[in-house]
């Protein structure tokens, strides 16, 4: 019935009754996104008669009316297929401004019509496969580019940069070939980069390093959302940088890294937007190629190695480890270096294990981040693993038992799902510098295997990759623990009674022939297959390595 009402008075042509009709209409349906189906013919030619009125010279006022029922109505797919047609994508391109070449931005009562043609537009490309081919025809994304130019550097109109932004994500999403135009010919790296820059007003002290105001106060609701929707662009764009980098592009990923790490340093109106930020620009991280990272991280000013002196000529003598970290004017500092982002990335790591649910989608991004920035630089992973891994003191309790990060990241080492625990584990052995000694002091070895399974380490030794020799110091009282730990689970055990100490050798002999029988029955009914080491550590069927260890013993002994 309202579709019915509100296309009669749009044929009928009179702009003040059709901005009145359609004012009422999207008051009305504001909050609806499913239609009912025996009202589909109506609403496609309300479309049809909106966009005719948009092609006369109405009122701006009209125009907006007409633009909300029309977004309205786009959220119908059904609908889309008779009105998405090369000039109706053109009407739209020319009320957001996106045809003109050199047209500024400077009548703000155009505004309006601006964003609500751009969130059409959204909605259409979103629905529309046909939209999504004309887009490429018209080359939106080069006339989004073209748009962002214009407003890049003006604050008050953040709402025309946030749907311009949206709309070159979904673009970039929807069609891989656009990410490769963005990246290259409509150099869209810089562009989005200074996007970032402008929403966070970031003033640079140094090529990479920007002034951090930890007083301020938080970015407003609308330069959270734009920049949330720049990273989201950003992302698209980089998604394949880490397979192609060449050393011309370094400066700008550095850039870029410097300004996601002020981005980390900065918080939102609310903590959930703060979250929503952080996350994305932990997204866009893992797209930054790792020897670009080092940004993260800054040496201390003459002013602040000063101050980090004194304080910790304060720290009591025997406090030898604490004195590698000190924390002062909310500023984490270790080893002269400024830690604060990698402090809030392992900070945001923990809140996300913390909600137990959705680990892949939101852990494994962080903890890959942090697992690759830990093996490419040394500052960072001794200071990660100052955080996670402390001097072990008290070892009366499961390596998994407790809330220390250490204690969740432990417990994530046997999670059901394959990639979370694969990439907990990971990211501790890298702390471990990929030593499996060091690995199953913290963890225990149950808690390990799988990963040392995996890596052919089973066996002991070390992973692949080098890191420096610098060696771990244990604590006085791991120290006076360590003969009693007990290996497999890694925590201190009272000694047990050995329940053979009372047997005969009769029972013995009889237990251990019972216990040979089970296996075996085991083993026919392929219950259960024996498996043994091979030379290289990894795990094979028991006789194929015993197969191989004679052969390795036949040759060693023709060589002699």
């Amino acid at each position: 019935m309202d579709e019915e009402r509100a296309l009669h008075i749009v044929r009928a042509g009179e702009a003040g009754a059709i901005e009145r009709v359609l004012r009422d209409y999207s008051d009305k349906h504001r909050a609806t996104f499913k239609f009912e189906t025996t009202d589909e013919d109506k609403r496609k030619k309300l479309c049809e008669g909106i966009f005719k009125v948009l092609v006369k010279d109405v009122p701006t006022t009209c125009q907006v009316s007409c633009l909300e029922v029309l977004r309205i109505l786009s959220r119908d797919k059904k609908i889309l297929v008779p009105v998405t047609t090369k000039e109706n994508m053109q009407i739209l391109l020319r009320l957001a401004k996106l045809n003109e070449s050199d047209d500024s931005l400077e009548k703000v009562s155009e505004f309006p019509v601006i964003v609500e043609s751009l969130k059409c537009l959204c909605n259409i490309v979103f629905n529309s496969q046909m939209a999504q081919q004309l887009s490429l025809e018209l080359n939106l994304a080069a006339k989004l580019c073209n748009l962002l130019r214009k407003c890049k550097d003006r604050k008050f109109i953040n709402d025309i940069k946030c749907f311009d932004l949206r709309l070159l994500f979904l673009l970039s999403l929807l069609h891989t070939d656009i990410r490769s135009q963005l990246r290259y010919e409509l150099q869209g790296l810089p562009l989005l980069t200074q996007i970032l820059e402008s929403a966070f007003s970031i003033k640079w002290t140094d090529e990479y390093e920007s002034a951090i105001d930890h007083n301020g106060p938080p970015l407003s609701p609308q330069e959270t959302d734009c920049a949330i929707e720049a990273l989201k662009a950003l992302f698209n764009v980089t998604v394949d940088s880490w397979k192609v980098h060449k050393e011309s592009d370094s400066h700008q990923f550095r850039v870029m890294a410097a300004v996601l790490r002020h981005c980390l340093l900065i918080v939102g109106p609310t903590e959930d937007k703060t979250e929503e930020l952080h996350s994305n620009a932990v997204n866009l991280l893992s797209n930054v190629p790792v020897s670009c990272l080092d940004v993260l991280i800054c040496p201390l000013t003459h002013e602040e190695t000063a101050q980090e002196a004194t304080t910790l000529d304060d720290l009591p003598g025997d406090q030898t480890a604490e004195k590698e970290t000190v924390l002062k004017n909310n500023t984490m500092v270790y080893n002269g270096m400024n830690m604060e982002a990698i402090h809030v990335l392992l900070n945001f790591m923990e809140k996300r294990i913390d909600k137990g649910s959705s680990y892949r989608e939101g852990l494994t991004p962080v903890l890959s981040l942090l697992t690759e920035c830990s093996r490419a630089h040394r500052n960072i992973r001794k200071f990660l693993k100052d955080q996670v891994l402390p001097p072990l003191r008290d070892v009366t309790n499961r390596p998994e038992v407790g809330s220390t990060v250490r204690n969740k990241l432990v417990r994530l080492m046997t999670h059901v799902d394959l990639g979370v625990k694969q990439i907990a584990a990971e990211f501790l052995f890298v702390l471990c510098k990929e030593r499996v000694d060091s690995l199953l002091k913290y963890t225990g070895y149950g808690n390990a295997a799988g990963l040392l399974a995996a890596r052919g380490l089973l066996a002991g030794g070390r992973g692949d990759n080098w890191y420096s020799e610098d060696e771990d110091t244990d604590t006085e009282e791991y120290k006076n623990a360590k003969p009693n730990i007990n290996l497999i689970t890694g925590h201190l055990e009272e000694p047990m009674p050995n329940p053979i100490d009372e047997m005969t050798e009769e029972q013995k002999e009889y237990e251990a022939m019972k216990l040979v029988n089970m296996l075996d029955k085991l083993s026919r009914e392929e219950l259960l297959k024996p498996m043994g080491l091979k030379p290289d550590g990894t795990i094979t069927p028991l006789e194929e390595a015993l197969n191989q260890y004679s052969v390795i013993e036949e040759t060693s002994s023709d060589t002699d």
